[in-house]
């Protein structure tokens, strides 16, 4: 049950999501700072996300642009260093992707029955980039079915023939296909898979008439700069519009209106007099601050892991930290039972990977190769783009279903070299290329073994070779 002053919080909400009403600016400078801080944490994945919406769904015009709401776009291709839209692509699993507006009714999403050792999953997210649920191998199975995402104002009864309901608490979520490839002569059975997932309004899977139509979306156009200053809160100003407040937050919420955060307000950053902004950006400073300290201590050095970052909002615990960490650090990263991820950012002295510094080695010993479920993948990235290390070789990964063509140790271990230069030929089975300069490579474990998330297994380091 809500509270009256709830209530109120909860109603003078609404009042600015109808009206568009400009919230007043009414905390203190000490006071905004405070908050703004706090807004910064909470607002950055959701604009971050904003980022990836216009240029998939929105910008028709663009290079990284995929379908319209409600519709699919399949990339059926092998990731290069020219792929762009998302920082750390992942060069295994070739991506779909439907960005769904729920606001008019469901959506049902229908999966083919695909071969049992391939991998494919379909995560489900809010617009705060919280994981709602999974479909695919760990969770629902490979023998395909249907599937209604609904928003959180629908009401409706689930048809007999779909599977599973789930619902999102905004009514723009996103959903990530992942398709599993195996090399590149595999391209044709992925796109295949990709052809098999369909996407449909309820109304015309249950062949019946459509709600009347809701109001056009009018998008504001991302700016170079939007997630770095007090611009970041028009945006999120924007997409609040689409997620109704949540219980847990009316307080977060009632702070944030003191400083003109509000939904579907709008956020007049040149109406804020010197002092204001000053108070705005010095808090924005304290939330990156606090992340790099994080980042540092913890998140570089592996005791806050992937699992501590990705998740549904029950996971989280309105960790708004973690969750801009998981955002900062990786976009659309995978909840702890769909895949574990490491990150070699640091080596085995505590400093920057570069490839321009040092050759290194990553040593897994006999028997002690990522506990998979489905399969582990080390990919390298430049760090100063975050995007894959163009090579003549044209090789970005290292993955589990190349092991048979790499070269073991003596002992049956195996070691890999991460490095610029290019070794000799009969080294290079286990040679991962590295940029002229600083990087970081990704350890991916899909559906990692218990003993991956209990600690069990050990992360081998990134070894400088002398």
């Amino acid at each position: 049950m809500i509270g009256k002053p709830a209530r109120l919080v909860l109603a003078s909400l609404s009042l600015l999501m109808s009206t568009g009403a400009w919230a007043d600016f009414t905390a203190t400078p000490v006071q905004a700072r405070a908050i703004a801080k706090e807004a910064y944490l909470y607002g950055f994945p959701v604009v971050q996300m904003y980022k990836t919406l216009y240029t998939q769904a929105v910008d028709k015009g663009g290079v990284n642009y995929k379908a319209p709401f409600n519709q699919i776009g399949n990339a059926a291709q092998v990731v290069t260093p020219r792929d762009t839209a998302l920082p750390s692509p992942n060069a295994d699993t070739p991506y779909s992707f439907v960005w769904m507006d729920l606001r008019r009714e469901p959506l049902v999403l229908t999966l083919p029955r695909i071969e049992d050792d391939r991998y494919y999953s379909v995560q489900l997210i809010d617009l705060y980039t919280q994981n709602i649920a999974y479909l695919g191998t760990r969770s629902t199975g490979n023998n395909g079915g249907h599937y209604m995402i609904a928003g959180p104002d629908w009401k409706g009864q689930q048809p007999v023939d779909v599977d599973r309901v789930v619902y999102s608490e905004s009514n723009i979520a996103y959903a990530l296909y992942r398709t599993q490839l195996f090399d590149e002569k595999d391209l044709s059975k992925v796109r295949q898979i990709q052809d098999g997932y369909k996407v449909q309004p309820l109304s015309s899977y249950v062949k019946q008439a459509a709600p009347p139509k809701v109001a056009k979306i009018d998008w504001p156009k991302p700016m170079a700069t939007m997630t770095e200053g007090p611009q970041l809160f028009r945006y999120l100003n924007f997409m609040l519009a689409f997620a109704a407040p949540q219980d847990s937050e009316q307080e977060l919420l009632a702070r944030f209106a003191t400083i003109g955060i509000a939904p579907g307000a709008p956020f007049k950053v040149k109406q804020l007099t010197a002092e204001q902004r000053k108070a705005l950006e010095d808090g924005i400073a304290d939330a990156k601050a606090e992340f790099a300290a994080l980042k540092k201590d913890r998140i570089d050095t592996h005791q806050v892991t992937s699992a501590d970052l990705y998740g549904s909002r029950d996971h989280l615990q309105n960790n708004y930290l973690y969750r801009f960490a998981g955002a900062e650090t990786g976009m659309f990263g995978n909840s702890g039972d769909e895949a574990a991820y490491f990150k070699y950012l640091v080596d085995s002295e505590g400093k920057p990977a570069n490839g321009a510094r040092h050759s290194y080695t990553v040593h897994f010993a006999k028997d002690q190769l990522p506990p998979a479920d489905a399969f582990w993948s080390l990919t390298m990235y430049d760090a100063r783009t975050r995007l894959l290390v163009p090579n003549h070789k044209k090789r970005y990964l290292i993955n589990s279903r190349m092991l048979p063509a790499l070269k073991r140790d003596a002992d049956g271990g195996l070691t890999l070299a991460l490095q610029h230069h290019e070794p000799p030929k009969a080294e290079q089975s286990n040679w991962l290329p590295a940029p002229p300069g600083p990087f970081y490579a990704v350890l991916r474990v899909y559906l990692p073994k218990p003993e991956v998330g209990n600690g069990q297994w050990k992360l081998p380091p990134l070894t400088p070779l002398k």
